[in-house]
């Protein structure tokens, strides 16, 4: 009798699938141009539950009592628990489009948020190959091309929570290990406990501004957000992400679920060589060996895990009655297990928009422990502002 798990047999080896750009996958990869993409071996949480907003907030290293206090939210403008802006992630964080056989990293994020995320929504996810520019060259990897996955978060009424366009850089991953060697710095980073003792402290002295209004009247351009830190990371930073639903693409999964998904799709995954096992791609992120497959020096965060700690900086200044209507940020350089990664931003401008909210512009960076700013970036912030909140009727008023 045979399994209906059993498959055609197909090898694969101790090295990541290596492919060039050639005219014949360019012209495949143009014809898929405005297809809506599948997306259920990548959905990791459909409903926003209590329990999924407080393993998503943990796994980013944000305790925000509005997403994980449910009494203090019910006090809140929102009147219950919402989750992070960046809970999309971890009902769909992205999905992968064609190039075979070529490497990937994430390079740029670009998302609109519409409305919150409230406990008990449903979270769907619909996903549209845009495109691709390319291939040009580029000194870090050789040559590379960079495609665009757009991808619209819809809750339960079908309102538009969140627009994300992923975008992406693929690469020939040859070119990218013979250039490795001249990206080389000294890893793990040999941190002091002086060191590692102020910057947990630092980590323990944030806080997010909360229920005290941050109001737009009171800003002033130039002004500095407070600084959040996140490291050294460590191999646990990135299981707790994972655990939290945000990142696999497709899910990971174990024995012979997962074996049967390689042997479909063989380019998805190499083996280890110390321990014989199947790993697949995605373990670039706790893996040194898979790391050295992709070109880099040793294991590295998450594109969107990045993002998140963007947002926790962002959503931490503006208080519970702010609103986050936009964020953009590139991937710069890669950030590797014992990194210390301090975000930060500056006020750029003040306006009233098209919508009438009143919003400032913000400039926001990610600063490692070498200097590098290693995702460069923008957000656009509605606040309140103090005529509206005069306006509001006293606790008993009708």
């Amino acid at each position: 009798m045979t399994s209906s798990h059993t498959t055609e047999k197909a090898e694969i080896g101790a090295e990541l699938v290596r492919a060039t750009f050639t005219d014949e996958m360019l012209e495949e990869m143009r014809a898929l141009i405005g297809t809506e993409l599948r997306t259920a071996a990548s959905v990791n949480n459909e409903y926003a539950t209590r329990l999924a907003i407080l393993r998503f907030a943990e796994g980013i290293g944000d305790d925000n009592p509005l997403w994980t206090d449910e009494d203090y939210a019910t006090a809140s403008p929102h009147a219950g628990l919402i989750a992070p802006p960046s809970f999309i992630f971890c009902c769909l964080g992205s999905i992968q489009v064609g190039w075979r056989g070529l490497g990937g990293f994430h390079a740029e994020t670009n998302i609109n948020f519409h409305r919150p995320i409230r406990v008990g929504d449903r979270i769907t996810a619909k996903v549209v190959f845009d495109g691709f520019d390319g291939p040009t060259d580029s000194s870090f990897g050789g040559r590379r091309i960079k495609d665009y996955l757009r991808q619209e978060y819809r809750n339960q009424d079908d309102e538009l929570v969140a627009t994300f366009i992923c975008s992406r850089m693929r690469f020939e991953r040859g070119e990218m290990q013979e250039r490795r060697e001249s990206r080389a710095i000294e890893l793990p980073h040999p941190w002091t406990d002086e060191e590692l003792a102020a910057i947990e402290d630092q980590i323990l002295a944030e806080s997010p501004r909360g229920a005290v209004p941050r109001y737009w009247d009171d800003i002033n351009v130039g002004d500095e957000l407070d600084v959040i830190t996140k490291g050294p990371i460590g191999l646990t930073d990135e299981i707790a992400f994972i655990a939290a639903g945000a990142a696999p693409i497709p899910r990971l999964s174990a024995h012979g679920v997962a074996l049967s998904r390689y042997r479909k799709h063989p380019s998805w995954a190499y083996r280890d060589p110390n321990t014989g096992a199947l790993e697949p791609v995605y373990s670039v992120h706790y893996s040194d060996y898979a790391a050295r497959l992709q070109g880099a020096q040793m294991a590295y965060d998450v594109g969107i895990q990045r993002t998140c700690w963007q947002i926790h900086s962002l959503t931490n200044w503006m208080g519970d009655a702010g609103f986050l209507k936009s964020i953009h940020g590139q991937y710069r350089s890669h950030v590797y297990l014992s990194d210390v990664v301090r975000l930060g931003g500056r006020v750029i401008e003040k306006s009233i928009d098209d919508s009438g909210d009143h919003v400032v512009r913000i400039e926001t960076w990610a600063e490692n422990q070498r200097g590098q700013n290693v995702m460069p970036g923008s957000a656009v912030v509605s606040l309140p502002n103090r005529t509206e909140a005069e306006l509001l009727p006293l606790e008993g008023e009708a």
